[in-house]
């Protein structure tokens, strides 16, 4: 029976609030169906933004906004904080656990817009030694170590320790990997300039690996090979076609056929080599005729439905549909084009519309003054491409008050040379044994390529 044949209004449950879920659930704003949000924490993160709390540009403040305020303004929204556990889609309820407190939340209509994590390629225990770039602790837990070792440096007698300390390792070069050399290089090289009086940060070595032929790899070729020239202007080293093979405290081994790469012993290592599905992808497989693809996203109907399901939807990352990249725009455009079915429904209209996608581009910032961009048939690269950078980041933080804060904060490390948010505490430096808890979980799971990651996309 439906909601509307008891008397009841729809109730839709959206299960997480990335850009996907939050599209949706703003678009539902007005409708008339009750709205529950569920999230394993309690903010919005803008992703594409984490390199810069890891490089100490930005707050952790700056790129999280709390749901709840987010969604203050909708009557008809409430939030629930915890992970969903289990889906009975026969019962049409989502099993909900909130630090040991188990409930149950029943719906008419369900949206999964949980996205994806981080994929070590069945390597989980490189976790330990590689934190990755998807959680606000990951971010928090590098800027710990990124700081920390320019301290460890300082104190270091030894010169091979001291080049230890002072060697940055980033595994994965598409956009999230690029980022994070560029803003290391220009962090050790001007940003840290005489901080030190033993060391001299700028003769930090930042090398990135990457296992495709080329840095950026979905990109142009002349953008690849701009941003390739600007790093290593930057004195970023550069090495691709090269595979991670092992890995421990002291540094990784390669499939490297260069002596000097195929053991580099480095301090701070950073995964960004790619990503995997959300786990409920494998909960929602159970259902008869629902399936997964050769990377761990649910197959849906044209309209992001679940097959014999009308009432689910799948969107974002974890909607598997026409090879769509996992990009930030994909997740908002599915949110939208659900709340859009919805309300279409409700209204009488039971026509299946498919989700069609309209590619928005890709951007990647280097380093200061430095970036490369395509948009539609256009491709940009240096100081144009860098300011079409910083506005599309801006629009996306959604606030006016977080708005401001990054942009004072830009205005002082890009126009300065100062960073303020480099306070690290033992809470961050030691986070990885509470983040790591279900790594092993991880091993057997599909990954998705560097390219399928939203940070490759516009917001």
């Amino acid at each position: 029976m439906s909601a509307s044949a008891t008397g009841r209004r729809h109730h839709v449950v959206i299960v997480g609030c990335g850009f996907g879920g939050l599209a949706a659930a703003k678009a539902l704003g007005r409708a008339a169906v009750d709205v529950t949000v569920i999230d394993r924490t309690n903010h919005h993160l803008v992703q594409p933004l984490l390199h810069q709390v890891a490089t100490g540009i930005l707050s952790e403040g700056d790129i999280a906004v709390p749901i709840r305020d987010a969604l203050r303004r909708q009557r008809n929204t409430r939030v629930v904080l915890g992970a969903v556990v289990d889906i009975d889609l026969d019962a049409r309820r989502v099993a909900v656990d909130t630090i040991g407190l188990r409930r149950e939340i029943e719906y008419d209509i369900l949206i999964v817009a949980t996205g994806a994590r981080q994929s070590y390629f069945g390597r989980p225990e490189f976790a330990v030694d590689a934190p990755g770039m998807k959680t606000l602790d990951d971010a928090l837990e590098l800027r710990g170590r990124i700081f920390g070792v320019f301290e460890m440096a300082e104190g270091e007698r030894n010169p091979a320790a001291r080049r230890r300390w002072l060697t940055f390792l980033i595994v994965g070069a598409g956009p999230t990997g690029v980022e994070l050399a560029g803003q290391l290089a220009e962090l050790s090289r001007r940003s840290l300039r005489g901080n030190f009086r033993r060391i001299d940060p700028g003769e930090a070595r930042v090398l990135l690996l990457g296992a495709a032929s080329t840095i950026l790899p979905t990109y142009p070729e002349a953008l690849r090979e701009r941003a390739a020239r600007d790093l290593r202007e930057l004195g970023v080293e550069l090495h691709v076609g090269t595979m991670v093979t092992g890995m421990d405290e002291q540094g990784v081994d390669t499939d490297s056929t260069n002596p000097r790469v195929q053991r580099i012993d480095a301090a701070t290592k950073i995964w960004a080599a790619g990503v995997q599905a959300s786990p409920l992808g494998r909960v929602l497989a159970k259902a008869p005729g629902v399936e997964l693809d050769p990377v761990g996203r649910v197959k849906v109907e044209t309209d992001c439905t679940i097959p014999g399901h009308p009432e689910v939807f799948v969107i974002g990352d974890l909607m598997g549909l026409d090879d769509l990249p996992g990009v930030t725009q994909v997740a908002i455009q599915s949110g939208r084009h659900a709340a859009q079915t919805i309300i279409g429904r409700l209204a009488g209209d039971t026509t299946r519309r498919p989700f069609r996608y309209r590619d928005a581009g890709r951007l990647a910032m280097i380093s200061r003054l430095r970036a490369v961009a395509v948009v539609g048939n256009l491709a940009l690269s240096g100081f144009p491409a860098w300011v079409l950078w910083l506005l599309v980041r801006l629009t996306s933080l959604g606030g006016l008050k977080n708005s401001a804060s990054v942009l004072f904060n830009w205005t002082v490390a890009f126009l300065g040379r100062g960073r303020a948010p480099r306070v690290i505490s033992a809470q961050q430096a030691f986070a990885r044994q509470a983040i790591e808890v279900h790594a092993c979980d991880a091993a057997n799971e599909p990954a998705l390529s560097t390219a399928a990651h939203a940070e490759g996309g516009l917001p």
